[in-house]
């Protein structure tokens, strides 16, 4: 077990003037950013590494977090913690698991991240049900200003600098990399479909890239910020290109198609989310990760799944062509596989 006694003392301190004071086991530093909570119960290694979370200090609401450890890089979802900062109820740094290389707190402190133990994580996040998502900074070395994520392109800084092509086949599909989650990717690889990766304000069209279908990730932000990515996604559907989005890929598609956007109170960050299928009695349990949502359904287009929980939009489909997404994340890792069929049923329209 741990000492309790190598462990400094820290602060949360929200932006409306409430302070919450807990143990520190990540890395001794000061940080800040939007402060959100995730209802998940397992796989913190791929949350963390979800580049979705950037700009964000993240609760976690399940009781027990550190339990077995950190996995080798490759079962992450990027190369790095993508997370502000942590808050944990009860921190276990005796982990137990045959994958386990390093504790969750050798991680946060190698990465310089900091986290906190906060008992009371369950009154933390019926505050923010209440007021909505806030900023926040965690304390610990010294007092710092105030980091707002929403002021700025957080796709630019989680997008890939360069162009990676991976797998064989005779389809190929642009992946406009917002911050994609690795099994996005592998999705796609495993169903015999080349890819070709590009930075999110990258133009396929103008580079001459031979491509059949595009692909539009995930991501953190607003995404009225990937006003480049909106572009070439509206010269995909001028020219009939199969197109489909995933989570932020939701929303740009949307943007792109002359919808619209808004910030939710407190977003969908779980592995529980009830989604209808639109017109249908069929219900999938899906993985989220966003705090934007589609405001209106763009012309042309229908719903495809809505949120059976708050109604919101989770996902639209257009009624001749193939442009479609998903809010929701039918790769999962972590969550349920229940809508990994949304890869099958684009690539049947992609020719």
């Amino acid at each position: 077990m741990r000492d309790d006694k190598l462990y400094m003392q820290g602060k949360l301190i929200l932006s409306d003037g409430n302070t919450f004071e807990g143990a520190s086991f990540g890395a001794p530093l000061s940080h800040s950013g939007e402060i959100v909570f995730a209802t998940g119960m397992t796989g913190y290694p791929q949350a963390f590494t979800d580049p979705s979370f950037a700009g964000q200090i993240l609760i976690m609401t399940y009781p027990l977090i550190g339990n077995y450890g950190v996995p080798d890089k490759d079962l992450w979802e990027s190369d790095k913690l993508q997370i502000n900062g942590l808050i944990v109820s009860n921190y276990i740094d005796t982990p137990s698991h045959f994958q386990s290389k390093m504790t969750l707190s050798q991680w946060l402190s190698k990465e310089k991240i900091p986290a906190l133990e906060i008992k009371d994580t369950r009154l933390l996040t019926q505050h923010l049900r209440e007021k909505g998502v806030m900023l926040g900074k965690i304390i610990i070395d010294k007092d710092i200003e105030q980091y707002d994520p929403n002021k700025v392109n957080l796709v630019a800084k989680v997008s890939t600098d360069a162009i990676t092509r991976e797998g064989n086949g005779n389809k190929t599909i642009v992946i406009i990399d917002c911050g994609a989650k690795r099994n996005i990717t592998k999705c796609f690889l495993k169903r015999g479909v080349k890819t070709i990766t590009v930075p999110w304000d990258y133009d396929p069209f103008e580079s001459g890239l031979h491509f059949d279908a595009l692909f539009i990730s995930n991501g953190p932000g607003d995404p009225k910020m990937a006003d480049k990515t909106i572009l070439t996604i509206k010269k995909a559907l001028s020219n009939k290109i199969p197109t489909l989005g995933i989570c932020l890929g939701n929303q740009l598609l949307a943007l792109a198609a002359g919808g619209d956007t808004y910030k939710l109170k407190y977003g969908h960050r779980s592995q529980n989310q009830p989604c209808m299928l639109y017109k249908s009695e069929k219900c999938y349990i899906t993985t989220q990760n966003h705090g934007f949502a589609i405001k209106n359904v763009p012309d042309g287009f229908e719903p495809w799944f809505v949120n059976a929980n708050d109604k919101t939009i989770e996902g639209i489909k257009h009624k001749k062509y193939p442009f479609m997404s998903v809010q929701f994340h039918p790769e999962a890792t972590p969550g349920p596989m229940d809508t990994e069929w949304i890869f099958d049923y684009f690539l049947e329209r992609v020719k």
